[in-house]
């Protein structure tokens, strides 16, 4: 009798493994990647299944179903398997700026006016505070009065966030004009060379150093500033966190301004290494200058991208160009550079695009038409193993001529 039972237990035991086994063989895993495809800067919409073609990690896939969508309605559909498409839009406009550009009420005003419609989410992220559109807002507001609203939130915050920012930047100018004026006490300059005409009344409050304290001093600013500039790499991957388990379409726009560097001139510098060569702590002060004008991209760029595809976050980045301060005395140089490459890879691996500009009118609108209108493709990965890798998806069109964007992949988990 014993036997018996331990015969039916074994049995009952290998049994409950075998069905989990046969369960866990039987889960099928499908991959949304939304897909936008252009020709001569239009977006193409009358592709079919058959035009498009899914790797995976280099292998190829099958398309279970394509769908074309614009804005939130799908148009047409091709399935070989049925899915229910999320179309649900959840936009995040980002504003990473030092200075208010009235030209981004305009900006605003088409964003509200043109592209959000009821049921869609907001939220709005300035240098001092997030905030997020109320689901009833439309009903209880007209347009204009939220277009109002918003821009007055972001001017404020705007202003009171860079000011710390914007007092380091006039302290290191203040004191990149002190440096110039004890290199070149008698240079004021002429025609059209502007750079090198001295102020009296400006870097009062450096004078008198001696160029070797300035020196340090300007190399402390410099170093404020870089701090008050780092993009922060938990804050980037807590947001991608934050959104993957978010369902719907996202859409990231961030609004960043060019950024212009108070250096010291190049004539100045050289004629400063020059005149204080028998003094190697003047010349090693003004040596570590130099060092930290050489801004490094502070986050690890392809852990962000990676984070961003697999949770299907489309980032539009858009900069915002203007002008360098015409200050005397002070060399202004763009220091943007370097970012706007970072965040072009990202918005690349993301299916979404970078552009800079004059006019954030213009970016949001191109920021929009590369949004609106896309294709939905499903595929269940062939041999698809839980492995946390990141997984590389390439789509391609069959037919020449043709430029396509989507997210870059995602981690099997």
């Amino acid at each position: 009798m014993k036997k018996t039972y331990l015969l039916i237990g074994i049995l009952l035991l290998s049994f409950s493994v075998f069905s989990q086994e046969i369960q866990e063989e039987s889960v099928v895993i499908n991959i949304e990647v939304p897909v936008r495809v252009f020709k001569a800067g239009s977006f193409v919409e009358d592709l079919s299944i058959d035009d498009f073609e899914v790797l995976e990690d280099g292998v190829p896939q099958k398309i279970e179903a394509v769908y074309l969508i614009k804005k939130r309605t799908v148009e047409r559909s091709e399935e070989k398997k049925r899915f229910t498409p999320d179309t649900q839009r959840n936009f995040y406009l980002f504003f990473e700026i030092t200075d208010y550009d009235p030209r981004l009420e305009q900006a605003i005003e088409f964003f509200i006016q043109n592209v959000l419609v009821q049921r869609d989410n907001l939220v709005i992220v300035t240098p001092m505070k997030t905030y997020r559109l109320r689901n009833d807002t439309f009903k209880i507001m007209p347009r204009e009065k939220i277009v109002d609203q918003l821009v007055g939130i972001i001017r404020k915050d705007a202003l009171v966030g860079s000011s710390e920012y914007k007092s380091a930047i006039r302290e290191c100018a203040s004191c990149a004009r002190a440096i110039q004026s004890a290199v070149l006490p008698n240079a004021r300059g002429g025609g059209d060379d502007p750079v090198l005409v001295m102020d009296e009344s400006v870097g009062d409050e450096f004078q008198g150093m001696a160029l070797e304290e300035q020196a340090m001093l300007y190399s402390t600013l410099l170093t404020k500033l870089e701090t008050l500039r780092r993009v922060s790499q938990d804050k980037l991957l807590s947001f991608a966190a934050s959104l993957k388990e978010k369902e719907g379409q996202k859409y990231v726009f961030m609004f960043y301004q060019k950024e212009f560097l108070p250096k010291i001139d190049p004539r100045v510098m050289d004629q400063a290494l020059s005149m204080y060569q028998d003094q190697p702590s003047v010349i090693q002060s003004l040596t570590e200058i130099s060092s930290l004008y050489r801004r490094d991209v502070t986050f690890d760029v392809d852990a962000v991208k990676q984070a961003y595809a697999d949770s299907s976050i489309s980032i539009h980045f858009l900069l915002i160009s203007k002008p360098p301060s015409n200050t005397y005395g002070v060399h202004f140089e763009e220091h943007s550079e370097d970012i706007f490459s970072a965040f072009n890879e990202m918005a690349s691996a993301t299916g979404g695009f970078a552009e800079s500009s004059f006019n954030p009118d213009f970016l949001m609108r191109k920021a929009v038409d590369a949004s609106e209108n896309y294709y939905l493709l499903y595929y269940s990965p062939r041999e698809y193993s839980s492995d946390g890798k990141f997984k590389e998806i390439e789509v391609r069109v069959k037919r020449s001529g043709h430029r396509v964007s989507h997210r870059a992949g995602y981690f099997a988990n």
